[in-house]
């Protein structure tokens, strides 16, 4: 079985991997790279047959899950092409298109499931859920011949679903030649048994330890502000979704979900996460996001919320009964109609690197002109350093692969073997030190 990355090498997000066997190919996931908004100045991994389909041994893309940065250009992908991903995060992705719009809409041919095998040609692909901020995500073992590849995917080891990685540490596939790891910069001695694995998000500091954890700071931010708190997160970040309503419970707050995100929640089918009808929360309208749904023909979606409502009249009057959570483009509104003001705070709750980007920092100069507090809160959506290692110590693997890092030492594009010929004494090593070697 051989691999090839056509990008996440040397760059955050993104991912695109090619797996070969005996002329039989597969492709895990289809990302954009960060900080790509959409996929309209991406160009296409140059898969053959994955843009016309003309190539039959193209056996099928397997989305991991439904973020940009994994699935960003599936829209491009031939529709002569099997596309496998799991049902909850299809149903999301379907949902979001008038708030995300990124080609054309993802056609499943079949659902990834946990632990259910899917065979494709020479190959035996086994879902097994992982630790994420979203809707369900998967890590994806991949067998042919008697060679396995282990792609880890996006996971995270101190979400509201922490159990994932313990069991995954506790109970690891067995037989893996090579661990491709994303996020992690791993660093092995040739002749030493001990692997180190470093996440590239460390540097950016160490936030909180868990989502749990999070749910704390939050409240007591909540509990100390006068005014309006805007909470800054991403719309499928499930697992921040439930942090900030918790958070709001204990403060005494109301949860306020921008109209995307109320449709995230929905759209999973599943009762237990916050969404309107839950007590203290409701929904606030941003203008665009209505302006959206109008263009897409979908205005139904504001008057399915409607009983839950609430108008930045009301926002302005009782700042200090709501927390708004939200993207940071809905901020110049809630400046605008005075709701938000120098006794209210905006909490970041996205990764530290999106605030260094444009959007990022034209967000935190207009908070500065306005005189409003801007705090970080958050917790890193990769596992730590020492999450990784015990990991890679648990799986064993041959060899590991670095990629979604700017870490990573090897080329895209380039072709290696999965089942690596070194001999047993360094069967540790990175795929790096082997090139080099």
């Amino acid at each position: 079985m051989k691999v090839r990355v056509h990008r996440g090498s040397h760059e955050v997000g993104g991912c695109c991997v090619e797996v070969e066997h005996r002329g039989d190919r597969l492709v895990l996931d289809v990302g954009a790279p960060w900080p790509a908004n959409g996929d309209e100045h991406v160009v296409l991994p140059t898969v053959p047959g994955l843009a016309d389909g003309s190539d039959p041994r193209l056996r099928g893309v397997l989305v991991a899950h439904p973020h940009l940065d994994h699935r960003g250009l599936a829209g491009r992908v031939s529709p002569r092409v099997p596309v496998f991903i799991e049902r909850q995060a299809a149903a999301i992705l379907a949902a979001s298109r008038p708030f995300t719009p990124s080609g054309a809409p993802i056609v499943p041919t079949a659902y990834l499931e946990d632990r259910q095998p899917l065979h494709l040609g020479q190959f035996t692909i086994t879902p097994q859920l992982v630790d994420h901020c979203g809707v369900d995500a998967y890590a994806l073992a991949v067998d042919a011949g008697d060679e396995r590849l282990f792609y880890a995917g996006r996971l995270r080891a101190r979400g509201r679903q922490s159990s994932l990685f313990e069991g995954l540490v506790a109970h690891p596939p067995s037989g893996v030649d090579t661990l491709l790891l994303e996020g992690a910069q791993v660093t092995a001695r040739a002749a030493s048994p001990d692997v180190t694995a470093t996440t590239t998000d460390e540097a950016a500091g160490p936030g909180a330890a868990s989502e749990s954890q999070l749910e704390v700071e939050l409240a007591r931010t909540f509990l100390a502000t006068d005014g309006l708190v805007v909470v800054v997160s991403a719309a499928q970040h499930l697992d921040r979704l439930v942090t900030a309503y918790r958070a709001c419970l204990r403060s005494g707050r109301t949860l306020l979900v921008d109209l995307y995100a109320a449709t995230v929640a929905q759209a999973t089918g599943r009762p237990t996460l916050p969404q309107p009808g839950f007590p203290q929360l409701g929904v606030y309208v941003a203008d665009g996001q209505r302006r959206a749904v109008e263009t897409s023909g979908e205005s139904r979606r504001t008057d399915d919320v409607a009983a839950h409502r609430v108008e930045l009249d009301e926002l302005a009057a009782h700042p200090d009964e709501y927390v708004v959570l939200t993207g940071g483009s809905t901020i110049p509104e809630l400046l605008r109609c005075g709701a938000l003001a120098q006794d209210g705070v905006v909490v970041w709750s996205r990764a530290p690197r999106d605030l260094r980007d444009r959007s990022g920092r034209l967000l935190a100069a207009q908070l500065a002109a306005a005189a409003v507090p801007l705090v970080e809160h958050h917790v890193c959506d990769r596992p730590s350093g020492a999450d990784l290692s015990r990991l890679v110590a648990a799986i064993g693997p041959r060899q590991v692969v670095p990629i979604g890092t700017e870490a990573a030492g090897l080329p895209d594009g380039l072709w290696w073997e999965v089942a690596p010929t070194f001999t047993t004494g360094s069967t540790r090593q990175s795929i790096q030190s082997k090139m080099s070697a």
